[in-house]
């Protein structure tokens, strides 16, 4: 240790030290954790174990210097110095010991919190807004009941004598429940989020029933999130409202289309997403940024209507997703809303050897109400290597007025055989629509989802109270234009030509909030639908149709 002082040192206080050292060697033992079990679960060595040995070898110095200053100086005499410097090293390394003993005690405490049951396994249930919720008494566990309901009727107000080339195009009345899913959603130790939701509502007929979602998200890495499971992927402005949130009955169709190429309901995915502000201080004026990207897979398997079970490709398909949006504002006044997405499918679902078209894709829509689960406009099955989506977003509230729009477009990479020099086709499509709230309500930003949240109600409905909840006007217009080489009227259709069709839609709509779990909708459309037949005759046809639906959330 570097001490060579000659002179002795009384034997008292030569005794006192090596007892006083002795202490904090048995005190430094004792500070390895006392749960055998934990440690043995650590796959690598503990930095602290290390400092304590460190600690413990220097304490086995001191006691070797302090016998080696009482042999060479004898028992009467000391020098005070040597002495004193030794005490002060002591002390220190007694205060280092302390300070590790006390690290790895709260480490171990640590430990046995995770794994612990919730803290006297407390549970307190609430019923915010009518939705059932559990949590513990230190909010490390939640389990939330889920419900959305969607009953919808609707009146296709067509000409009575459709044209003859419109066969199966008399669109049929009537009435279906859209959406009725039911599940759990919560949180796990602090960290996890989850969701089981479950489906059985349907587009025209109802469903028997199918996984929605299923999926866990870790939250720790802020502003980070993890998710892995089958979801919707974060892919769009109108794909990422909520669908009990939605300003029109239905999606507009550019962007259902785009959402289903690699993204859509109930898709195998993982997704990291973050979210986050800056530009905040004197200037008034801030930033909220967005971004998002998933690798996914095939949507999960289900058992539609009629009892049949979906046919599982020979290869699932392979993609990615992303997504990047930026939303200036200003206090509450004002927000806009500014975002590209892109899609790339590597390798489309393959339905097996021999088979044409090998991997097929398909663009196609209903026409913005799902009473009939007719499509009018329809791509067929084109033989693909790759697909690709890139869309450009805007949208701005200011107070309680909205609008937002879409554009995209859709390109598919043919997959030819030998001699084959057919053009790979490309279509596209766009939107606008907008929301006036007469009761003064706003749409809400959501920068964890980067879009406009249904109006946050002021008052509930209650007549004798003179409330009636929020009313909000609702207008879009659409244009999907599934058409490649076309060609006129009269014409057959060329080799590399794909007769989709334009699908034009017109939308006036009311909403009307009683509360944050009900709300009725009405919405009219005309619909404008011009499409060739592979011989050129005119299989399109225009008409007008009323929605209406009941809604229940929790």
């Amino acid at each position: 240790m570097g001490l060579s002082n000659k002179r002795g040192a009384p034997a008292w206080i030569c005794a006192t030290l090596a007892g006083a050292l002795m202490a904090s060697a048995s005190t430094a033992a004792m500070a390895a954790p006392r749960h055998k079990h934990v440690a043995r679960q650590v796959t690598k060595p503990d930095v602290r174990d290390a400092k304590l040995q460190a600690l413990e070898q220097e304490v086995t110095e001191l006691r070797a210097e302090m016998a080696q200053i009482r042999d060479q100086t004898g028992a009467q005499q000391a020098n005070a110095s040597s002495v004193v410097a030794v005490q002060q090293q002591l002390a220190a390394t007694q205060a280092q010991l302390a300070e590790v003993k006390a690290t790895q005690t709260a480490a171990a405490a640590d430990i046995d919190t995770l794994k612990a049951p919730p803290s006297g396994s407390t549970v307190i249930a609430s019923l915010p807004n009518g939705k059932p919720a559990f949590a513990t008494a230190d909010g490390r566990f939640t389990a939330n009941i889920r419900a959305i309901v969607m009953f919808d009727a609707g009146k296709y107000l067509q000409k009575r004598n459709l044209p003859a080339n419109t066969v199966g195009r008399d669109l049929n009345d009537g009435t279906n429940f859209r959406r009725a899913r039911f599940g759990i959603d919560g949180k796990l130790f602090k960290d996890f989020d989850y969701a089981l939701i479950y489906e059985f509502g349907g587009s025209g007929a109802e469903d028997a029933g199918h996984i929605q979602e299923a999926w866990v998200q870790y939250t720790a890495l802020k502003p980070w999130r993890i998710r892995l499971g089958a979801f919707e992927p974060n892919v769009g402005l109108a794909a990422a409202v909520s669908t009990s949130q939605m300003p029109i009955m239905e999606r507009p169709a550019p962007a259902e289309v785009a959402r289903n190429i690699a993204a859509g309901d109930s898709r195998s995915a993982l997704q990291l997403t973050g979210n986050g502000i800056f530009g905040q201080g004197d200037s008034g004026l801030a930033s909220r940024w967005f971004l998002s990207g998933a690798f996914t897979g095939n949507t999960v398997g289900t058992i539609n209507s009629t009892g049949s079970a979906t046919a599982q490709p020979i290869d699932e398909q392979q993609a990615w997703v992303g997504r990047a949006a930026i939303a200036p504002f200003s206090s509450t006044d004002w927000q806009a809303h500014l975002g590209v997405n892109a899609q790339y499918v590597v390798h489309p679902n393959a339905i097996g050897q021999g088979l044409t078209p090998r991997t097929p894709v398909q663009l196609r829509d209903r026409p913005e109400l799902r009473i009939d689960a007719t499509r009018l406009i329809d791509t067929g099955a084109i033989d693909a290597r790759h697909v690709s989506v890139y869309g450009a977003e805007a949208g701005a509230t200011m107070q309680n007025f909205m609008i937002e729009g879409e554009y995209f477009k859709y390109k598919i990479d043919r997959r030819l055989a030998a001699g084959q020099t057919l053009a790979s086709p490309d279509f596209n499509g766009w939107y606008v629509q907008g929301a006036w709230v007469l009761t003064g309500e706003n749409r809400p930003y959501n920068p964890a989802e980067a879009r406009f949240d249904a109006p946050k109600m002021n008052y509930n409905f209650n007549p004798q109270a003179g409330t009636w909840g929020a009313i909000e006007l609702v207008a879009r217009y659409s244009d999907l234009n599934l058409d490649f080489h076309a060609g006129d009227p009269g014409t057959p259709s060329i080799a590399d030509a794909i007769r989709g069709g334009e699908q034009k839609i017109s939308t006036l709509g009311v909403n009307w909030y009683l509360n944050p779990d009900i709300r009725f909708m009405l919405d009219v459309q005309h619909v404008d639908v011009s499409r060739l037949n592979a011989t050129g005759a005119q299989i399109g046809q225009t008409y007008n149709a009323i929605g209406m639906r009941g809604q229940f959330t929790f």
